[in-house]
């Protein structure tokens, strides 16, 4: 956007030019003139020369040129080329004539040409944008991303298009960079645009502003001060916009990717643990099982060593959960497929997991008793076992757990109620993930974090889902789809 008085500078600037140009337009008639007379030429010859002179003066230099040349020239005509000579008679209709001629001339010739300036000069002022919007874009490409953007763009903006001053607001960031001078209270003009979504007010006639554009909504504000078109003040804000986007997405990747490495070495750390401690687990547990077997021992001894025994076993079944977790790695499982009864596999499952007093509390449901699904027993088992495990704990005392399982279309969903505590909306697709509490429930029951990892991936493995739906009045439940004949998804 430009100033106002820049027309008028301009006007004031080529006024010197203008009366030059007529001048030379009046010598050059000057001349005309004297040889015309001297080689005693034709009126006809004459006012051809002269229309030549005023066609010449109205595309090189301009209307009004031309319009004082074609009045010198009728008169140049009348006074020394017509009868009587060396008279300014005008009353002769041929003078009118020529006059209107010389004027007509000087007009249209004129128009024409700026015209066709205009034209030619606009499309040099395109050309050299495009110009300097590829080489932006093609710079843009280039810059580091592991630095914000906004400092890099500002720079290139501000030497490609050579521009006084370059502000721009990255939302995502929220920081603002600036290049070029800028006066006291400016030093957050684009942030200020961006809060506005357009122009802050009292924002400068000689200043643009825009608004960066994304699929995702704005991404900042840039304001420049300096002599752009609009459309490419436009195209500014998009390439400034996609740059940021670009720098959002690789630091995305970058932190999924960190974020991929220390899970795989934390999985390995964990993994190489889980086997140094099984050799002496199984030693312990041996042990204490061989004293217990044993008898000998008086009350509080056989409540110890029983003490020994459970939590060793605990352990023991602590570490099978983190190898199963490395054996579940894609390329590392052992994957088997065998036919298995639906309603046998629950009796089964049902079976070893109650205890003493919890007979009536499981409540199994299954709408077709025939139904099989070919999936590996064990990785299902280890699925089912871990649901009833957490809806154990989590539930209410007292509470029913209902397990379910059902067809749905090509697939077995199998799902495991309870009535207790609600899981929070934001952790229902993170408790899944390895390691991973629920900081609402973290401190009230113990665990690891690592079973429902275990969950996911056994159900990924048989190309299944696992989801978890909860709510204060209906309770939690969780599901696991499977597709009915294997591994076909």
């Amino acid at each position: 956007m430009t100033d106002g008085t820049e027309p008028e500078r301009a006007s004031f600037t080529r006024l010197p030019a203008m009366v030059g140009q007529t001048i030379a337009g009046c010598l050059c008639l000057a001349v005309l003139t004297y040889f015309g007379f001297e080689l005693q030429l034709s009126l006809t010859s004459i006012s051809f020369l002269d229309l030549m002179l005023v066609f010449c003066m109205a595309l090189f230099c301009g209307f009004w040129q031309a319009s004082v040349t074609s009045l010198l020239a009728v008169a140049c005509l009348d006074y020394f080329f017509t009868q009587p000579l060396f008279h300014f008679t005008i009353t002769n209709p041929e003078d009118w004539i020529s006059l209107v001629t010389f004027e007509g001339a000087a007009v249209v010739i004129s128009r024409l040409s700026a015209k066709e300036l205009r034209s030619a000069r606009e499309a040099a002022i395109h050309r050299t944008a495009m110009e300097q919007l590829y080489e932006l874009s093609r710079n843009s490409l280039l810059l580091d991303l592991r630095e914000a953007p906004g400092k890099q763009l500002v720079l290139l903006i501000q030497r490609i298009f050579s521009l006084q001053s370059v502000a721009l607001f990255d939302a995502n960031l929220e920081r603002e960079d600036h290049a070029g001078e800028w006066g006291d209270g400016q030093d957050e003009v684009a942030k200020k645009c961006y809060c506005q979504e357009g122009p802050a007010d009292g924002l400068p006639k000689s200043m643009m502003a825009r608004i960066l554009p994304t699929a995702h909504g704005p991404a900042g504000a840039m304001v420049i001060r300096g002599q752009v078109t609009p459309l490419v003040m436009d195209a500014l804000a998009s390439l400034a916009a996609i740059a940021i986007d670009r720098y959002q997405s690789f630091e995305k990747e970058e932190r999924a990717e960190n974020a991929q490495k220390s899970e795989q070495l934390r999985a390995a750390v964990m993994d190489s643990l889980a086997h140094e401690f099984k050799t002496p687990l199984t030693s312990v547990q041996t042990a204490s099982s061989g004293l217990l077997e044993f008898g000998g021992l008086n009350a509080n001894q056989t409540e110890l060593v029983t003490i020994i025994d459970e939590e060793t076993g605990r352990m023991n079944a602590l570490c099978t959960r983190l190898l199963m977790t490395a054996k579940l790695e894609p390329g590392k499982m052992p994957f088997g497929c065998e036919q298995v009864t639906v309603t046998n596999l629950l009796d089964e499952l049902i079976e070893n997991c109650k205890r003493p007093g919890e007979t009536s509390r499981f409540r199994v449901s299954v709408e077709d008793p025939e139904l099989t699904v070919c999936v590996d027993r064990g990785l299902v088992a280890t699925i089912l076992t871990q649901y009833i495990d957490n809806a154990r704990k989590y539930s209410t005392a007292g509470t029913p757990i209902e397990i379910g399982a059902r067809r749905s279309y090509n697939e077995a969903l199998f799902s495991v109620h309870n009535f207790g505590p609600t899981i929070p909306l934001d952790d229902r697709e993170r408790i899944f993930d390895r390691f991973y509490r629920s900081p609402d429930h973290s401190s009230a029951v113990a665990g690891t974090g690592i079973g429902l990892s275990v969950v996911r991936k056994a159900a990924t493995a048989h190309h299944g889902h696992v989801w978890v739906v909860s709510d204060v009045n209906e309770g939690t439940t969780f599901f696991l789809s499977i597709p009915i004949d294997g591994r076909k998804s």
